[in-house]
């Protein structure tokens, strides 16, 4: 009998575990003055009134309630990045694809469900571009603070933005009528400071004071709009042990190369000469599009040092320097230990490969328009540039609503050409629709994302909710299916969001084990504006629990025009 008690308290006590615990958090969105480099001082949508927003902490397993209060002056949603919410999609977040916006004086309890996610995610608004002032932390921790896979003394989480000179709505609200360029961002930040490298911001670096001898886990996610960024700490090596919720190889390096979207866990120790170090954010430019090349310090100073010592400089790679960056991003593994394996798929039955692509579209008659040669800008997946509904997509599935989308996006673009090579002789101009991709349950899909030379053509940060993927393969030029021999299928990181190359192709695979709606799009504000988005919808599975919950009864409504 006592070993039945007994056999039933650890049963007990494996289940909590399992289940982890429930947390609450209250956010509210209101219109909040930030006082930022004299000259672009204003009010802008923050949650409880911080910029950066509110950290939501919590252990891997865990369920988070967090209950939205949105005072502001238009209808928002927010996203937990990086979070799949296995079976329920309802609080994923992107506005018209899995819920409309939550209107002004109202509230929407929104539920995350953590599972596998282990490190640094984030979460962040995901309609118009409002996220540049909406967005903070979300850290997981593993379930006994203990079983880490490395060591350190203590952790800080360093949270990149840009900064713009105006409304952000309004910025890209402008661009998309006048289909001009919106506004580029005046400033980057970290943790809400510029930096002393910008006018009226000398006492505004944000700085960490270190002991020597310690090491330090720094969670680094980067919040920002349009650019990616290379970053460093003055004399200090780097070691990458984590990134986007799951644990990497260590890879030691002088530098990351971060894009829009993705975070890392990075381990730094202390073990210079005592003094103040400067740690830098410099941007990564391969376009021929307008960019701010601006960069935002903080400091990494040693307890004992001369507050009054300028800084040491980091050598970073330089704004264009496409090498460094893709040799940063193919040296990523997963940890693929015991405790963390890797299950990569390896029988696909589900292949399919998008074309990514900066378009123009003609501008309509009677009509003045500000983009190149007098068209509009455009960008497109498999040449359909994405149109977004009036209300949501997983509402209209859920319901069997007919007439919202289409189920015809394609399995490879509509015709082959020399994707990377001389397009001028083809025509700029996408098709404008709302296409779905339509893939069955627990398929094994692979995705080859192939960049083209159409536009303004550059790195594209593609990100996929509801999933974590394996990337397997990554190149430069046009794909070809002799690459498939050297993928990496034992130990590819296992990230949300992967740097597309320049003119390029990348290779990625996941199981299609959770259903629902879910957005893929350029983490690139303004490519996701214009069309570089598509939405994967994965059908119920036979079993119970292979189906999507029902939705909430306080989702935010939908009006149909």
């Amino acid at each position: 009998m006592g070993t039945f008690l007994g056999f039933m308290v650890t049963l007990t006590l494996l289940f909590c575990m399992a289940q982890g615990e429930v947390l609450f958090y209250d956010f509210v969105l209101n219109e909040t003055p930030i006082e930022m480099l004299c000259e672009t001082n204003r009010s802008v949508i923050t949650v409880n009134g911080l910029f950066p927003g509110p950290e939501i902490r919590a252990h891997k397993g865990d369920t988070i309630h967090v209950n939205v209060t949105n005072l502001g002056p238009y209808g928002i949603t927010i996203h937990w990045h990086g979070v799949r919410q296995i079976r329920y999609p309802w609080s994923d977040g992107p506005e018209y694809i899995t819920q409309c916006p939550i209107p002004t004086n109202s509230s929407f309890l929104q539920k995350i469900k953590l599972t596998e996610e282990e490190g640094t995610l984030w979460w962040h608004a995901h309609s118009d571009w409002s996220r540049a002032t909406i967005h903070g932390p979300i850290i997981i921790l593993p379930v006994n603070d203990t079983n880490y896979p490395y060591e350190f003394d203590k952790q800080h989480t360093i949270v990149l933005s840009e900064w713009y000179a105006r409304d952000t709505k309004d910025i890209i609200d402008e661009a998309l009528e006048s289909g001009g360029d919106p506004d580029l961002s005046v400033a980057y930040t970290i943790n809400g400071q510029p930096g002393d490298s910008y006018t009226c911001s000398n006492d505004s670096a944000y700085n960490i004071t270190v002991v020597q001898g310690k090491t330090y886990l720094l969670r680094i996610i980067h919040a920002g709009l349009n650019e990616e960024m290379f970053f460093g700490i003055a004399e200090h090596n780097l070691t990458v042990v984590g990134m986007d919720g799951a644990y990497l190889k260590p890879l030691n390096t002088e530098y990351l190369m971060i894009t829009p979207g993705q975070t890392m866990d990075v381990l730094v120790t202390a073990n210079q000469t005592i003094d103040r170090y400067y740690m830098v954010f410099s941007p990564f430019v391969d376009t021929d599009a307008s960019s701010n090349e601006n960069v935002t310090r903080g400091i990494f100073q040693y307890s004992g040092s001369n507050s009054s010592e300028t800084p040491v400089l980091p050598e970073l790679p330089g704004f264009t320097n496409k090498s460094d960056a893709g040799n940063f991003t193919i040296q990523l593994r997963s940890l693929n230990s015991e405790e963390h394996p890797s299950t990569v798929p390896t029988n696909i039955t589900r292949n399919i490969t998008i074309t990514v692509s900066v378009n123009q579209q003609p501008c309509p008659a009677n009509k003045t328009c500000t983009g190149p040669d007098g068209s509009m800008h455009s960008a497109s997946l498999n040449n359909i540039s994405f149109s977004a509904p009036s209300i949501s997509i997983l509402q209209a599935y859920y319901n069997n609503l007919l007439g919202v989308y289409n189920k015809t996006f394609p399995d490879e673009p509509p015709f082959v050409f020399d994707y990377t090579g001389n397009v001028s002789a083809l025509g700029e101009a996408a098709n404008v629709s709302t296409e779905v991709l339509m893939i069955n349950y627990n398929e094994e899909v692979e995705i080859r994302f192939q960049g083209t030379n159409f536009g303004a053509a550059e790195n594209h940060p593609m990100h996929l909710h509801g999933y974590s993927f394996y990337v397997v393969g990554m190149g430069d030029g046009n794909f070809s299916d002799s690459y498939v021999s050297d993928y990496n299928t034992v130990d590819p990181p296992y990230i949300n969001t992967v740097g597309l190359p320049k003119n390029g192709w990348t290779a990625i695979r996941f199981k299609a084990d959770n259903p629902g709606v879910w957005f893929m799009h350029c983490h690139l504000e303004r490519h996701a504006s214009w069309g570089m988005d598509t939405v994967l919808i994965v059908g119920d599975g036979k079993l119970k629990h292979q189906k999507v919950y029902p939705p909430p009864k306080d989702m935010p409504p939908c009006t149909v025009s």
